[in-house]
C-alpha cells in the first residue's frame, strides 16, 4: 500500500531534529504498543546514534500484555535503551519516567545542570498527553487527529529537565507495506490518505489468524470465517450495515472494525512481533537487491546497445 501523506512540517521537523540532536542529552521515543516495530521512526534511530533512549510503549492498555513484555525485552538488548509501558494517564508513571531520565544522564544531575530531553514519535501516539502528564499542566495540544503538533516547543520541568516537544513524524517512504497497513490501522496516518476497506481487510486477515476468539465474541458470530470478505459479510449483517438488496456496505463495516480496534473495544491486541518485523525486513532487503540487480542489468543492456549502434 502506497502512503501519500507526508506533510511539509514533517520534512522541516526532521531537518530541525538533525540540527538539535547534538545538544540533546536523552531521547524519549513513544511507540504504539500495538505496533512497536512499525511505529519506530528509522530517522530517529539514525540521528540519535548512541545517545541514551527511553522507548515508551504507549497505549499499552490496548495491546497484548505478553507481546508488550516480549517487545520490551527485545528493545533492551541495546544497552543504551530502556523501556517503559504506560497508558499515559497514570501520574505515577510520569514520575517514574522523570526518575529514569535523571538516572540515564547522571552527569547533568551531579553538575546541577538542565538536561535537554527530546520527545519524539509517530503521529497520534500520545506525545502531547505524555508531556502534559510530566509537566502537570496542559503544556501541549492533544487530539485524536494525527499531526496536531506542527512545530517544536520547549517545556521546562521543575526537576531540571527541559522537554523538547517535536511534531509527530513519519518518514517519506515506508518500505515495509505491512508496517504501512499497521500504521494506518492505528490512526497514525490520516484516514484520507488511504481506503478504509484496504486497511480493514488487512486488519481482519490478521485478526482472523491471530485473535479469532476476539472477533467471534465481539461480533457475536457462530464461527469465524477463514476469508476476510466472508467475515465482513457476517459481521456487517450483524451490525446492520445493509444496503438495497440486502447487501453489506463494506465501507461501513470496514469503518466499524477499524474504529473499534483503535478504541480498544476488541481488547488487548498487538499486530506484530519482533520476529515478524525481522522476517519482513529480510524480504524487503531481498526485494531491493533484486531490483538493484534488475536495474543494473537494464543499464548494461542499454549501454551495450548504444555501443553496438556506434560501431555499425
Amino acid at each position: 500500500m502506497a502512503i501519500h501523506w507526508y506533510p511539509g512540517h514533517m520534512h522541516k521537523a526532521i531537518r530541525e531534529m538533525t540540527t538539535l540532536l547534538p545538544d540533546v542529552d536523552l531521547v524519549i521515543e513513544l511507540l504504539d504498543a500495538r505496533l512497536p516495530g512499525s511505529s519506530q521512526n528509522p530517522a530517529i534511530a539514525k540521528l540519535r546514534h548512541n545517545k541514551p533512549c527511553i522507548k515508551i510503549l504507549s497505549k499499552s492498555d490496548l495491546a497484548d500484555p505478553k507481546a508488550t513484555l516480549h517487545w520490551q525485552a527485545h528493545f533492551e538488548q541495546d544497552a543504551s535503551v530502556k523501556t517503559l509501558q504506560t497508558t499515559l494517564d497514570q501520574q505515577d508513571k510520569a514520575q517514574r519516567l522523570i526518575r529514569l531520565c535523571r538516572a540515564l544522564v547522571p552527569s547533568k544531575v551531579k553538575a546541577n545542570l538542565n538536561m535537554l530531553v527530546m520527545v519524539a514519535g509517530v503521529p497520534n501516539v500520545g506525545k502531547s498527553t505524555l508531556i502534559n502528564a510530566l509537566a502537570g499542566r496542559k503544556a501541549a495540544k492533544t487530539g485524536n487527529e494525527p499531526a496536531i503538533t506542527k512545530g517544536q516547543q520547549r517545556i521546562k520541568l521543575a526537576e531540571g529537565i527541559v522537554l523538547l516537544d517535536t511534531p509527530g513524524l513519519l518518514w517519506p517512504k515506508i518500505d515495509n507495506e505491512n508496517s504501512g497497513y499497521r500504521l494506518a490501522a492505528s490512526g497514525a496516518i490520516k484516514d484520507t490518505a488511504m481506503a478504509i476497506e484496504d486497511v480493514a481487510f488487512y486488519l481482519a486477515d490478521y485478526l482472523i489468524k491471530q485473535y479469532p476468539i476476539v472477533l467471534k465474541e465481539r461480533y457475536d458470530l457462530a464461527s469465524v470465517p477463514d476469508a476476510e470478505l466472508e467475515f465482513f459479510e457476517q459481521m456487517g449483517a450483524r451490525r446492520g450495515c445493509l444496503v438495497a438488496g440486502g447487501r453489506v456496505d463494506l465501507e461501513k463495516a470496514s469503518a466499524i472494525l477499524v474504529n473499534e480496534f483503535r478504541a480498544g473495544m476488541l481488547g488487548g491486541i498487538t499486530l506484530e512481533t519482533p520476529e515478524m518485523i525481522e522476517a519482513e525486513e529480510v524480504v524487503i532487503t531481498q526485494q531491493k537487491q533484486a531490483k538493484a540487480e534488475k536495474d543494473a542489468e537494464r543499464k548494461r543492456k542499454f549501454r551495450s546497445g548504444r555501443r553496438d549502434a556506434v560501431t555499425k
